[in-house]
């Protein structure tokens, strides 16, 4: 199971706001044992979004998608999650008991637009404010603002994906090889490949003024990691090169 991220609003695409969420992706997977296969931004397009999530919906991915999900006229995310599914909005009745219980009496027609999902979506519940986010299928929309999205993620991931994140942990180690180009390692880096299927093998060039290697490393299952660095290892060593741990070491 593959799990990807979707970040949506015009303030990131020009610049205005730098977005934070993918960060917090990469990291809250990674306590889990798990990985970001992909991620896109998308400005607040309502066509671009729908064409986008009408195609990640066809797919098996687990998606997070930020934003866009309130009740002002450049929110665009919750209609075109509809559309892509082909299903019409309703307000959900458990998103009006949150959004209810919020705001009591002060309860207006725009609050209650904000309880208004897919059919078929399942609330996902906002610690912050109440206003709950929804899934659809293996997607999880949440909204843009990352006190509130990124404990919702969590409680996602816990409570739905516990199973995947329970039975096994993802791990990366990396060796720092100098006096080689990234050519050079090729040959290697598919033996390693074939001799670990399901492994990631990876080469990071860093080049400076005064300093230069290759970062050459494996991600993937923690459990398989140390004998696939051996081969790597021995590997460089006999192509002559030599290799350290860090870049202080190797210098």
């Amino acid at each position: 199971m593959q799990f990807g991220a979707i970040i949506i609003g015009d303030e990131i695409m020009s610049g205005k706001r730098q977005d934070k969420h993918m960060a917090t992706v990469i990291s809250t997977l990674r306590e889990r044992g798990l990985e970001l296969a992909w991620c896109q931004y998308l400005a607040d397009e309502p066509a671009l979004i729908t064409s986008t999530l009408r195609r990640t919906l066809a797919e098996p991915d687990v998606v997070f998608s930020f934003g866009g999900i309130g009740a002002t006229p450049d929110d665009h995310t919750r209609q075109c999650a509809a559309d892509a599914a082909g299903v019409a909005l309703q307000l959900h009745p458990d998103a009006e008991a949150e959004i209810r219980a919020r705001f009591g009496g002060e309860i207006t027609p725009q609050r209650l637009k904000m309880g208004e999902f897919p059919i078929g979506s399942r609330i996902i519940p906002n610690p912050y404010n109440r206003i709950p986010g929804f899934s659809l299928g293996h997607h999880h929309f949440l909204p843009g603002f990352p006190q509130m999205a990124w404990p919702m993620m969590a409680w996602v991931l816990d409570n739905l994906y516990r199973e995947q994140h329970a039975a096994g942990s993802t791990g990366e180690d990396a060796i720092i090889v100098r006096g080689a180009g990234e050519s050079m390692l090729i040959d290697l880096m598919n033996r390693c490949l074939e001799k670990f299927p399901g492994l990631k093998v990876f080469s990071l060039p860093h080049m400076s003024d005064n300093d230069r290697y290759v970062e050459l490393g494996v991600r993937g299952d923690a459990a398989r990691i140390a004998a696939a660095m051996v081969e790597l290892k021995d590997g460089v060593t006999a192509l002559g090169f030599r290799w350290a741990k860090t870049v202080e070491e190797g210098r």
